[in-house]
């Protein structure tokens, strides 16, 4: 049984009062991060996921003596780091410690010849990406919210970025980090720049969300600044051709570094005009300029030969300049019964298509708007990203619209055999549906973690573990 008297003590001395914080204000704070239905939970002054100690660690040791006491007493602990998740991992589902890892020093170091920069996961991922820019470099890893998320939580959620096409997902751009078990043992995992020496446990912790371990410091590659950027925008007779433009350019070879198609309703939105009835797609390419405007030339011809046609750069050129912005679901969401969500999946080529309209067709009653938009090409198939946009009568009303509206999805992805996240990690938001999504793999997670976390303390109730 946790004994979080006992623990609370121990903390505060080793640690110093104002490291471990329970006070409601500390604790309400945090029991919310960036998923739409956590926001709206604030806005009704409903803490579900509360902790009962906000403990906010300043070096690696003291992480090792909040680990080593938790797992003597009992009492969970629940990793966060800048809270900018959109399904739920950083949220406490059993109360005990909430780990916040921001109070971390941040700091980065970058080798120029090898070509990787070593950061505290504590690091604001926007602010390291402007210090590498200044130096004439970049991560090539942007997510939506490069500048709200920790380059730890990257790790932690398998994150991956909206120039993926090109420069790979988080897996493909770390080299290496530092992890502390829930045992106290610090282990370095790297590979320089490949090894074949076992299974590659580099990847063993990437998507773990904190239930396996809490990452402190990650190698990721660097790569300098392109030469040359081109942007096109794209007008497609139909999604269908949109989507087998998409696939014939991958089948080809080609790397864009932009590469997003939108259906006719996301569209309007995309290029900010009500007039457009057609799909959408944004390229980009980039690197030396003989190279860049090749692939370019390339792709719009392959384009023209599914029925598109070129309308110029200005489309997406404007959604660069705003690719960070999320004011449009806050401010609905800060609206009395306003929801909104983003829903990310994945599928085949030969599933895409069908998963696409099922989707839609499941949501379009549970929503005013429903929004989508394919990206993060691969040679196999693509990602889905729905974003769906409402008003209920209130905002707890709209709490109950978001519940269904994830519930509807899911089942109709599992029904498709889809991927249930692509670049969203799996949360609260997830976990019912792991077991089902990862089918027979789930029994090596659940061992896995029997053997790293023997005490079961770190994050439970996320991945389908208890």
């Amino acid at each position: 049984m946790a004994d979080l008297s006992t623990t609370l003590a121990t903390l505060t001395s080793v640690l110093g009062p104002e490291a471990v914080r329970t006070d409601d204000t500390s604790l309400d704070a945090s029991s919310h991060d960036s998923w739409p239905l956590s926001t709206k939970l604030a806005r009704l002054d409903r803490h579900e996921h509360r902790g009962d100690v906000v403990v906010r660690p300043t070096d690696e040791e003291q992480i090792r003596t909040v680990l080593a006491t938790a797992a003597q007493h009992d009492v969970p602990v629940t990793a966060r780091g800048l809270g900018s998740s959109v399904t739920g991992q950083p949220l406490p589902v059993r109360g005990g410690i909430v780990l916040d890892l921001s109070a971390l020093p941040v700091s980065h170091e970058l080798d120029e010849e090898d070509l990787v920069v070593t950061a505290s996961a504590s690091c604001n991922g926007g602010e390291l990406e402007d210090a590498l820019e200044a130096r004439g470099y970049t991560l090539g890893h942007s997510p939506q919210s490069l500048y709200r998320s920790s380059v730890g939580g990257w790790l932690a959620t398998l994150a991956t970025g909206q120039f993926s096409s090109y420069y790979g997902g988080i897996e493909d751009l770390v080299t290496g980090y530092t992890v502390i078990l829930a045992t106290g043992e610090t282990l370095r995992l790297t590979a320089s720049p490949r090894a074949a020496m076992g299974p590659d446990l580099r990847r063993l912790f990437l998507g773990s969300e904190g239930t396996l371990g809490v990452i402190t410091s990650v190698t990721l590659k660097v790569f300098p600044l392109p030469e040359t950027r081109l942007l096109e925008t794209y007008a497609l007779p139909s999604v269908e051709a949109g989507v087998a433009a998409m696939r014939a350019q991958a089948a080809a070879g080609l790397r864009p570094f932009l590469l997003r198609l939108y259906d006719p309703v996301e569209a309007r939105h995309a290029l900010q005009d009500e007039t457009v009835d057609t799909a959408v797609m944004f390229a980009g390419t980039q690197g030396l300029s003989e190279i860049a405007s090749a692939e370019l030339d390339a792709l719009g011809r392959i384009v023209a030969e599914h029925g598109g046609r070129a309308t110029g750069p200005e489309g997406a050129q404007k959604w660069m300049g705003r690719r960070f912005d999320f004011s449009s679901v806050e401010t609905l969401l800060d609206q009395e019964g306003g929801f909104a969500e983003t829903i990310e999946v994945a599928h085949t080529w030969r599933g895409i298509l069908p998963l696409y309209h099922a989707m839609t067709k499941a949501l379009a009653p549970l929503a005013d708007e429903v929004l989508g938009h394919f990206s993060h090409v691969y040679t196999q198939g693509t990602s889905l990203y729905l974003i769906l946009r409402g008003s209920a009568e209130s905002d707890g009303a709209a709490v109950e619209r978001l519940r269904e509206i994830w519930a509807t999805a899911m089942q109709v992805a599992l029904e498709h055999g889809a991927e249930l996240s692509h670049h969203h990690g799996g949360g609260l938001a997830r976990s019912p549906y792991t077991r089902r999504s990862l089918g027979a793999s789930h029994l090596v997670l659940r061992r896995l973690k029997h053997s790293l976390d023997p005490d079961g303390v770190l994050n439970p109730g996320k991945l389908g573990l208890n």
